[in-house]
Parts: structure tokens; sequence; C-alpha cells
């Protein structure tokens, strides 16, 4: 092996060291940095003023900002980069900063902290049921923090199922969280009656979304179990957006039998997940979407469209198809009755 092939640890340091991206991201959201340098306020010193912090920590995180690739350094002025703009700077109407308070959560974070455990055990150590506990307040959280990163597949979605053509639907969302797939639904087609099922505090914010998107008069809730509650029956659509990944395959067959029962003949389901190829390695952020799974849930996974087409055709799902997001590394398949 010759100099210029030569293998050096740079890998596995910044391996070990990735923690610290995400601490340095998180601290900079807080600290409400990126928004400041898009106001024009360019140099650590002003900075520091702004977002009251140290001249030493700012000129720091900065700089490892701009390694990371998230700002621009030209002299002592600081600049933002392509996805900070789009993304952190909170003017932006892309704005997903409130995902640091889901993402960043303490509860996900010590998922993490025995990896080791969690392999040999082959599933969560944070509790019997982890993520999906009855009533877990986390998805509170959820709700309050994830609905902008959701908001660009929603409309994709929507799009997709020609929502805007106006038939009078009817369209059970389940686990709905902050409910913008079924709010989204309802914004388009002024026909369409939505029915959002989730803990009824989870609903509680899906609620204010539904008024503050003007569509409150036709936003349902049903709270409880999607395993448990009663769907009732003559659905059009029924939305299952990151949903399924949390359990494994029988489980996940079972509530598509649930779900089979409840659409009208023609009717469609429409699934949103992390979608790798059978190779499972492929493409990069569904493939490794299958790790949050082991370490938050007792059997949850990333599976491939193989699999799920499985599923469905044994929940008694006459097709199903896989369609790509443009703005999102999920996938969309859509299977009918």
């Amino acid at each position: 092996m010759d100099r210029q092939t030569a293998l050096t640890p740079e890998l596995i340091f910044q391996t070990l060291n990735a923690y610290q991206l995400t601490a340095a991201l998180k601290g900079a959201i807080e600290l409400d940095v990126f928004t400041g340098i898009g106001e024009g306020v360019r140099t650590a010193h002003a900075l520091a003023e702004r977002c009251q912090a140290s001249d030493r920590g700012m000129r720091i995180l900065c700089d490892f900002l701009v390694v990371a690739g998230l700002l621009t350094k030209d002299g002592d002025q600081y600049g933002l980069g392509p996805h900070a703009a789009a993304f952190l700077d909170r003017r932006s109407p892309a704005y997903l900063g409130t995902m640091v308070q889901f993402l960043g959560a303490p509860e996900l974070r010590d998922a993490f902290q025995d990896l080791a455990a969690v392999v040999r055990r082959g599933g969560t150590m944070m509790g019997a049921d982890g993520t999906v506990a009855r009533e877990n307040p986390l998805w509170v959280t959820f709700a309050r923090s994830m609905a902008p990163m959701m908001t660009p597949a929603a409309e994709e979605i929507a799009a997709l199922i020609d929502a805007g053509a106006g038939h009078k639907w009817r369209v059970l969302d389940i686990a709905a969280g902050h409910g913008v797939f079924g709010i989204t639904i309802a914004r388009r087609n002024p026909n369409a009656e939505i029915v959002a099922l989730d803990w009824a505090r989870v609903l509680a914010v899906a609620q204010e979304n539904a008024q503050a998107a003007g569509v409150a008069s036709r936003f349902h809730t049903l709270p409880g179990s999607a395993f448990e509650a009663d769907y009732g029956g003559g659905f059009d659509i029924v939305l299952l957006t990151n949903f399924l990944h949390h359990f494994d395959i029988p489980t996940c067959e079972g509530l598509l039998h649930k779900v089979y029962q409840a659409l009208k003949d023609g009717g469609r389901a429409v699934t949103m997940e992390f979608v790798p190829n059978d190779d499972r390695v492929s493409p990069p952020a569904a493939a490794a979407f299958s790790l949050i799974m082991l370490a938050t849930t007792p059997s949850g996974d990333a599976y491939p469209f193989s699999q799920y087409e499985q599923m469905f055709q044994r929940a008694g799902f006459a097709r199903s198809e896989i369609r790509s997001l443009e703005r999102s590394p999920q996938s969309v398949i859509i299977s009918r009755k």
C-alpha cells in the first residue's frame, strides 16, 4: 500500500465523535444562531451579543458549523449554507428547527447509550414497549415539533391520490400525530371528511392544527389505540404514515386486515415509510432507519417493498405500488382493495 492509498483512522475518529455534530446543531438552534446570521448578524462578537453567549463560545461553535457544511466563512464574516438558509432560519417558510424537540429528546438519545445491549437483546432497552408504550407522552412532543418536516410529503401525497379532484371522501388517518396528512387532503378537497385516530393528548395538537388550517369542521377525532379502536367502515382512503415500521410483520398484517375491512371496495391504503431496497443497505437514509427502530422499539424495522407487498397481499389487498417522493427520503405505497 503506497502513501497515496494508506489508510488513516480519520473515519473511525469522526464516527466516534459524530455526537458532537448533533450537539452543535442542537445548541445553534437553541441559541438561534442561524436566524441571527440570516438577519445580517455576521461576526462571532455580534452573534454572541445577539444570542447572549460568549465570544469564544460563539466563534468555536460557528467555525465547527462551517466545517460541518452548515455555515460559510469569509474573513470574520459568517453566512448560511444552503441547507441552513432553507431549513434553520426561523424566517424561512420551510423552517425545521422545531424538530430538535423530538429528535433531540433525551429519551431518544438515551436509547442509544448502550447499543451493544440493544443488539444482544434484539430490541429496545427503553422499557417493555419503548416508544410504542401506551399513551407515551413523547408522541405529543412529536406532534408539536415534526409537522414542518412532514408538510412537503403531505402535499406530494395529496397530489398522488388526486385529492384536488374534489371527490366526496371519507379518510381515516391512523396514528395521525400532528394531523398534517389528513389536514392537507382536507385543504385540497372541500368534500373530504377526516377521521384522525391517535391518543387523546396527541389528537389535541392535531385539532389545533386543523383549526389553524380552516378545516376543523371536517376534522373528527377517534381517540385510542390503532389496534383496539373500532374504525367503522366506508372509508375511501386510509392513511398509514410513519406507523408500520414500529412493529413486526405479524402485528402489521393484523392491523392491515382491520384497514382492509374499513375500506370501501376500490378504496386505497396510503402508506408512507422509509423503504430500503432488498439489500437493506441502500438507499442510505431509508436503510439506516432500521437502527432507530432497533434502539427504540421491541420489534420494529425498515421493511423493503417486497415485504410490504406481501403484508398487504396477506391482508387481502389486490395490489400495491410504490412511489418515490421528491422532497423526502421516504416512499409512498398505495394499496388498493
